[in-house]
């Protein structure tokens, strides 16, 4: 909103207001002003939760091996993440963007879906919260949306990067089509032809290929951010853990969405061009001030708990901001820590239920998702089943286990980031 009415004053040659066109100017005030907003929101909403009783035992001490307890910490805490994302990209933002719009959105409906489970979770007493059922149509409805208004709006499209071989003192050099173009390309990680085409899958349909491979798109994009959601709700289980993880992540994707965005910058890495993304940044930037200035509250001890409000959102917006940007395939690396936490609960279901038709009781690991692992004493463990991994006997203090995790996620984002060169 300021962006716009700031390019109707500039008009009247107001020193200082051409600033607001500027992408860094508005992503930096959208980080300040994002902080702040969590900083002075989030205190003054922790006290109407408090008031209002609307907490969540997260854990007894007596099941904590350093006997820290945590009852009547209030919840909902995410959705002190999502107003202050929300606010910075409403004034700063311009609001005519398709992916500005396409994040607001994810924004406002994963967030909606979090909070009708926390609401069953805390109001009705249901430990279960929202069915399995309804929480996976939300994240397949917005992947669904996500991916047709890519393959719809006349906005979102990209510029293919070629490579044009010159003399050999010229060496090497990356041009991009002049014309922008529909395309269900992507980027993919460690290859020197770094663009995949979804419709090369597809090829054997001849004509029809094109249309089949936006089919192909729409539902890896669903894929994308039902996995990613969920890796990020099960990564929720440690002070500071997800909020923590979530905004080295998201900086990595603004790093990315920024050089995709920028013609000089695509062309020396040799990277697709996206016109528009530039307000990734903005959003991008916001949502890593929120997730800072969360932190302040939720740092270990935390004196409020995201919830499912928060954790179901922040994994949406980084599949999102994935996706947009054509960087999809990264995931893997970039979420590394999502993607183990995911498969950790499933092997450990797989495994437990291969035992239990031969009549054993049997576990891989002491407990999962795997953060749990670390701090779950052997004594804690039942006498009646068997653990392949014991390792470690002695356990973690969750702030260590917390800051360790934040250690290899900011590790697989420099990887992430690294790729851009690395072929």
């Amino acid at each position: 909103m300021l962006h716009y009415l700031f390019e109707v004053l500039e008009s009247y040659d107001i020193p200082g207001l051409r600033m607001f066109s500027y992408v860094s100017f508005r992503s930096l005030m959208a980080v300040i002003l994002s902080l702040v907003l969590s900083a002075w929101f989030g205190s003054y909403f922790i006290k109407i939760l408090k008031k209002r009783q609307i907490t969540e035992t997260q854990r007894d001490a007596e099941v904590d091996p350093f006997g820290v307890e945590k009852k009547d910490v209030p919840s909902m805490g995410g959705v002190i993440i999502i107003v202050a994302t929300l606010i910075p990209c409403l004034l700063l933002g311009r609001l005519t963007n398709v992916y500005m719009i396409l994040m607001l959105i994810t924004t406002i409906w994963l967030g909606a879906l979090g909070f009708a489970d926390d609401y069953i979770k805390i109001f009705h007493r249901n430990k279960e919260g929202l069915q399995g059922r309804f929480k996976i149509i939300g994240q397949v409805g917005l992947g669904l949306i996500v991916g047709l208004v890519l393959y719809l709006s006349p906005q979102a499209v990209i510029r293919e990067n070629k490579e044009i071989q010159g003399t050999k003192m010229d060496g090497i050099s990356v041009v991009h089509n002049p014309i922008n173009e529909k395309s269900t390309k992507t980027t993919i990680p460690f290859v020197k032809e770094n663009n995949f085409d979804y419709s090369s899958l597809v090829s054997f349909m001849g004509e029809h290929a094109q249309a089949a491979g936006w089919v192909i798109f729409v539902i890896v994009t669903i894929f994308v951010v039902t996995a990613v959601s969920n890796g990020a709700n099960l990564n929720d289980g440690m002070d500071g853990m997800a909020a923590g993880n979530s905004a080295i992540i998201a900086v990595a994707l603004g790093v990315l969405a920024y050089v995709s965005s920028h013609i000089t910058y695509a062309s020396y890495l040799n990277i697709m061009y996206i016109p528009g993304s530039e307000e990734l940044v903005v959003f991008t930037c916001a949502f890593v001030g929120a997730l800072i200035g969360f932190l302040w509250y939720n740092a270990f001890p935390a004196q409020v708990f995201m919830g499912d409000t928060g954790s179901l959102t922040i994994g949406g917006i980084i599949a999102v901001l994935a996706i947009i940007i054509r960087k999809e395939l990264l995931i893997p690396v970039l979420c590394g820590v999502f993607l183990v936490e995911n498969l950790s609960v499933i092997l450990q279901v797989k495994y437990f239920q291969k035992g239990k038709k031969k009549g054993k009781r049997q576990r891989i690991f002491k407990r999962t998702p795997i953060h749990d692992h670390f701090r779950t004493l052997p004594s804690m463990l039942d006498p009646t089943c068997s653990y392949k991994i014991m390792w470690p006997q002695n356990v973690y203090h969750e702030a260590k286990i917390t800051v360790r995790f934040w250690i290899v996620t900011i590790v697989l984002a420099a990887i992430a980031i690294i790729t851009l060169k690395i072929r």
